[in-house]
């Protein structure tokens, strides 16, 4: 009988979706395995790809295009949802308001109102209930450039409406919600990677803000800034996942009632993860830099969890491997295509070969040793 191989690879940030990853493992692999059993269940975590993942996951789902929106330094950047046939829409936050949309960084400027023109689209095209990745967002605005969007109004003491970006909300006075849309009947389902609250050592703008070109002064800055909007706003700023996609979980979640998931565990289910990798002899994971992070709450990380409660054989093709992992008492195997193309450069201007190249070496590690 052959084996059954799982292969559940996140998008490689930036360069492949994750379709296309698990496809050039694929062919990888069955370039020396040809007669091994290989499933591609490509996976997300809420960040980039994860419209990718859902619309491989749901048949009869379809792109539709919001026209062009506000990208996240002001810029017009089109916008785009996954409508399933249930009526849910599917908006991914990175799409609209990702950090690589930025012509250059600008931490207390940059807005979600991308993602707010995004959602009022789907709204307006008659979707039922939302579901958003929040991964990969470029401003530390709390979602207030979203919900602006949708018709909340932020004002100052005089009343005048406040500017987009994180830094505007440290002079918030009122927040009026006689214009905002109301959530759809379905409820709002915000996908996540990050369990922070929104403040403080661990919140949005500690963590995140650096990544996004802030300094410690800026951070010190948007950190008063989000506990101004909490204030005003009301809702929980310790919430876990509050602080995921510079505080758009907070927003989100205190206006709208919206709740939060882990991004890698719903699309796990919702693709049948679970149910392939019951009877699967191996796991092969990827994701474009494998290292601390990624046993978080990010998608290998969860993903290593569950092979080691199923006993799975796990392994892990990324662009770079800076960590190690146990599973099951044993290390996890690993490839980088930086080790394999001979260098950063190399493995970035062609991953797909390299990718082919990581699947052909994991079968044969994979491959069985005896009778």
């Amino acid at each position: 009988m052959s084996p059954s191989i799982v292969i559940a690879p996140d998008s490689f940030k930036g360069s492949l979706s994750a379709r296309e990853v698990a496809d050039a493992i694929a062919a990888g692999w069955r370039s020396v395995s040809p007669d091994d059993d290989l499933i591609l269940v490509p996976q997300a975590d809420g960040g980039e790809g994860t419209v990718d993942a859902i619309e491989s996951a749901v048949p009869g789902s379809v792109r539709r295009s919001a026209g062009l929106v506000t990208g996240p330094d002001g810029r017009p950047t089109p916008g785009e949802w996954l409508q399933l046939p249930s009526g849910a829409a599917v908006v991914e936050l990175a799409s609209s308001s990702g950090l690589p949309l930025m012509h250059s960084p600008d931490p207390l400027g940059a807005s979600t109102r991308g993602l707010g023109e995004v959602i009022r689209a789907a709204l307006e095209a008659g979707a039922t209930s939302l579901v958003i990745g929040l991964g990969g967002s470029a401003s530390t605005d709390g979602g207030a450039g979203a919900l602006a969007a949708l018709g909340l109004r932020l004002t100052d003491d005089s009343g005048s409406v406040l500017p987009d970006g994180g830094g505007a909300l440290a002079h918030l006075a009122h927040a009026d919600r006689s214009a905002l849309m109301a959530a759809p009947a379905g409820g709002v389902t915000l996908l996540s990677d990050v369990t922070a609250p929104l403040l403080g050592p661990t919140g949005a703008a500690a963590v995140f803000g650096p990544q996004k070109g802030a300094t410690e002064h800026d951070v010190a800055t948007l950190d008063a800034a989000l506990a101004r909007f909490a204030l005003v706003l009301g809702g929980d700023p310790e919430l876990p996942g509050a602080g995921a996609a510079g505080g758009t979980g907070f927003g989100l979640s205190a206006v709208w009632g919206a709740t939060l998931e882990s991004g890698a565990d719903y699309l796990a289910v919702l693709s049948g993860l679970g149910a392939a990798v019951d009877g699967a002899d191996v796991l092969i994971l990827g994701e474009g830099r494998f290292d601390s992070q990624s046993l978080g709450g990010k998608v290998v990380g969860q993903l290593l969890q569950r092979a080691e409660e199923r006993a799975v054989r796990p392994g892990v093709i990324a662009g770079q491997v800076t960590t190690t992992a146990v599973v099951n008492g044993e290390p996890v195997w690993t490839v980088s295509l930086v080790e394999l193309a001979g260098s950063v450069e190399a493995a970035i201007a062609e991953p797909t070969p390299w990718l082919r190249e990581a699947g052909a070496a994991a079968a044969r590690h994979f491959a069985p040793t005896g009778p």
